[in-house]
């Protein structure tokens, strides 16, 4: 494998490119019109314009993508994440086209792209499920009457959603009608299949992800845990590896239960298999994401692995250099995704212009994956996410120190983002203490609390400044060498 093409934009495509430099492989980026002066486009040894800036006339356009792999002899095209990362059918059109997909086979992509397929296909493993129907359901009689017989409250979830969409939580029998019409509704319109699923909602869950590598030979390790319990709208903010609660016996359990669900889908290449963990740490199968996680670089701190280099490794047929037994946790890694919104405005976008754009890159133990720079607008077609910060400790306590010294450092101006929220999360009680779960800004955050803590620290550095600005009016002057004394001397 001599050149990559990689179908994505923003850090996710540094990131792929940054490796493939790293094994001496040729990248080819490709960008919309949106995109044209981005750093991922500069960084590439050739690139491709796709379109204009919506998504549906460049990204998406898989076809136009294949014909530009073909035509610059690209051997590999690697998805990145979102886009068409779980689409089977472009991976399907890749491998008939002649080249190779790096990731996972579509067959794999299409039976966990469908939450229930899932479920079926790991049946037979006897992972533990949370307790709901096996079938698709569109018939909203019907549907009531699986809720009854589970019992409220109840978790209605579009069967080919993700992102939170067609998802909606019932807490009687009452809402439950209105309830699933708008979940098939927003199913329907964000995927266009209405066909939804009923589960038993776990009230106090906590996210664990367990981050899998498999080869091509039959070989398939879990690379331990991720905590991604801080979210808001059912998207993550702050992932840690490993969790703070887990047991090393309930980690081994859950990663060989992860393993078990790779296996189901005869996968191959890196993926995240995701569990519910409720209060007495009885974990239940969530879903597998077929591709790599926004927050793998946890898992990379805590392993000392790449996963892109990983994933290159297994698209090129070489089975894998290690086993379940060489593979040790070491330290502690937390990770912020910092995106252009604002906390203060129930998270809502915030487009713009990046005035001022600052990362710490060379603070100690500080990684930051990003795809921005000074200067540069934040465009409305796309994820607002503008960088990952992540730090690195020997323990967790340090880990979270360091990460509140990397925000301290990172310096952004011209949009809102999600820097000061994730400092107030860092410094929370609960989560110091490892007592949240996924309700933690429903039940810590607000504004005001968040602008409170804003304001006082703003007031500490005027303090400060107006401080050192009196001091330096009323100090004495050094006179040791002034010509006054030497004239006395």
């Amino acid at each position: 494998m001599k050149k990559i093409l990689v179908a994505n934009r923003g850090e996710i495509a540094l990131r792929v490119m940054r490796t493939a430099r790293k094994m001496g492989i040729k990248t080819v980026a490709v960008y919309s019109e949106a995109d044209r002066n981005a750093p991922h486009v500069r960084f590439a040894d050739e690139a491709v314009c796709l379109g204009p800036a919506p998504s549906a006339q460049s990204y998406l356009l898989g076809h136009k993508i294949i014909e530009a792999a073909k035509r610059l002899n690209v051997d590999g095209i690697h998805p990145g994440y979102g886009f068409l990362s779980e689409n089977a059918g472009f991976s399907r059109a890749v491998s008939e086209a002649g080249m190779t997909f790096i990731g996972p086979a579509p067959e794999s992509i299409e039976v966990m792209g469908s939450k229930l397929a899932a479920k079926n296909a790991v049946l037979k493993y006897k992972i533990p499920m949370v307790p709901g129907v096996q079938e698709a359901i569109t018939d909203v009689t019907a549907a009531r009457n699986v809720a009854n017989e589970i019992g409220y409250p109840i978790l209605i979830k579009a069967s080919a959603g993700g992102g939170g969409k067609g998802m909606r939580i019932v807490e009687h029998d009452g809402e439950f009608i209105e309830q699933m019409n708008r979940a098939v509704s927003e199913a329907i319109s964000a995927f266009g299949d209405g066909a939804v699923f009923i589960e038993k909602y776990v009230g106090s869950p906590r996210h664990i992800e367990i981050q899998v590598l498999a080869d091509n030979f039959g070989n398939t390790v879990y690379l331990f845990e991720r905590e991604c319990s801080i979210q808001r709208r059912h998207q993550k903010l702050v992932e840690e590896a490993p969790s703070c609660i887990l047991t090393p016996e309930t980690r081994e359990a859950m990663g060989k239960d992860a393993v078990k669900v790779a296996k189901a889908c005869q996968y191959s290449g890196a993926g995240t298999v995701e569990f519910l963990l409720d209060e007495k740490l009885n974990y239940y199968f969530l879903e597998m994401n077929t591709r790599l996680q926004v927050e793998h670089p946890v898992s990379e701190w805590i392993t000392g692995l790449d996963l892109v280099e990983q994933q290159i490794r297994v698209a090129r047929n070489e089975k894998l250099a290690f086993k379940q037994k060489d593979l040790k946790i070491k330290g502690h890694a937390i990770e912020l995704r910092i995106c252009a919104e604002d906390p203060m405005n129930n998270f809502l976008p915030s487009v713009g212009t990046l005035t001022k754009y600052r990362p710490p890159y060379n603070m100690p133990n500080v990684r930051v994956d990003d795809g921005y720079e000074e200067g540069m607008d934040i465009p409305i077609f796309y994820d607002p996410m503008i960088a990952k910060l992540i730090a690195w400790g020997e323990n967790r306590a340090e880990a979270i120190q360091k990460l509140i010294e990397a925000i301290d450092a990172f310096t952004i101006e011209g949009v809102s983002t999600t820097l000061p929220f994730g400092k107030f999360v860092l410094e929370h009680p609960a989560f110091v203490g490892g007592q949240f779960d996924t309700h933690f800004v429903k039940h810590y955050f607000t504004p005001e609390q968040l602008q409170d803590e804003t304001e006082a620290e703003i007031a500490a550095a005027l303090s400060v400044k107006l401080h050192l600005e009196h001091k330096k009016r009323l100090q004495v002057p050094n006179v040791s060498d002034s010509a006054w004394r030497k004239a006395r001397i």
